[in-house]
Order: C-alpha cells, then sequence, then structure tokens
C-alpha cells in the first residue's frame, strides 16, 4: 500500500499519546487516541478551544459504536449505509472514551469512516480516533492540506505525507442526532 509507512508512523505516535495530521473522509484534522485524556487535553490547547466544545471520533465500523455508545438505536446504520456524504451522529451515553472529549450531558459525536487510509489506521490502531479540523478554533477550515497553517503543522507529531498533494476541496460531514427512527440536522 501507498500509505504503510505513514500507518506505522501514526501508530507508533498515538501510542505514546501524541498527535497527528492526517487526511480524513472530510477534510484533513488534528487526531490522537480517543480514549488517553492527556491526548486529547493536548488538542485542545493546540487548537484555543475550550474543552466544553467536544470534538468528533473516527470508528472503522459499526461495532466500534457498539464499543462506546451504551445503548445506540441500531436502525441508524440503515440510514448511515444509505447516506453519500459523510454523516456524523451524536449519539448520548458515552462510554470507554476520555472524559474530556465527551459532552458535559453524555454525548459523543461518531462518523464511521469509509476513507481507505482512515480505515487501516483505526483498524489497526485498535481503538477510536479523534478527527477535529485542523485549524485554530474559530479560523475556518483548510479545503486541503495546502490550506494548513504552519502553527498547526508544527505543532503535531506526525504528518502524513499520503494525500498531500491532493488538492481537491474538502467539506465538513453532515451532522445528526438520531431521535425517534429519523435524523434530526445539525449541520447539514
Amino acid at each position: 500500500m501507498d500509505f504503510e509507512k505513514d500507518i506505522l508512523n501514526c501508530i507508533h505516535v498515538l501510542r505514546r499519546g501524541g498527535l497527528i495530521l492526517y487526511p480524513t473522509d472530510t477534510i484533513w484534522g488534528i487526531g490522537c487516541d480517543a480514549t488517553n485524556r492527556k491526548a486529547v487535553g493536548k488538542i485542545y490547547t493546540l487548537k484555543k478551544r475550550h474543552d466544553e466544545k467536544s470534538m468528533i471520533i473516527l470508528v472503522a465500523d459499526e461495532k466500534e459504536i457498539l464499543r462506546h455508545v451504551a445503548q445506540p438505536d441500531l436502525s441508524v446504520f440503515e440510514y448511515l449505509r444509505a447516506v453519500e456524504k459523510p454523516t456524523t451522529v451524536v449519539y448520548d451515553e458515552a462510554i470507554g472514551l476520555a472524559e474530556n472529549l465527551v459532552n458535559k450531558d453524555g454525548a459523543i459525536a461518531i462518523r464511521i469512516c469509509k476513507e481507505k487510509f482512515c480505515r487501516h489506521l483505526i483498524k489497526r490502531f485498535g481503538k477510536p480516533v479523534v478527527s477535529t479540523s485542523a485549524n485554530i478554533s474559530g479560523d475556518a477550515f483548510p479545503e486541503n492540506f495546502s490550506a494548513i497553517s504552519n502553527e498547526i503543522k508544527t505543532s503535531v507529531d506526525y504528518i502524513v505525507q499520503y494525500r498531500q498533494d491532493d488538492h481537491s476541496t474538502g467539506e465538513p460531514s453532515t451532522l445528526i442526532r438520531w431521535e425517534k427512527n429519523k435524523p434530526i440536522v445539525l449541520r447539514p
């Protein structure tokens, strides 16, 4: 695979509690081990973001949601299989994640990532990975790698090489809450 070295370097950094800068199925993100409180704190500090504003996590498949959400409504999975645009779901009753990552009401936003690099990374790391836009809080999100500020690039422990030369424009995922067998759109 053309990203094997990136995967190995990311896993090494994630296991040490470090931060990675990586491409996702939407936009470039800053990531860390979603179960490591100190690593999550580093992202809040880097982004100059209050920890009351929770971040999302990426998982590789439905089984991982079952590991990190106490009682998800399984009908959401059918909906997610049918949508084209990457969709992040806010679930109640998060479990097994860094407490500073989970919203005060116990909710967590999770996206099943379909992008091949992310899926490989998450599966091989064996844990969910935080994904938050690669920008300082309040600044515009970077549409591709070349739009990421040097402040972000010099503050992470590893920058993925894969897809750095991809200049296509990315956009954030749709954000929903699943209630009574239907999506409540929070961000289109």
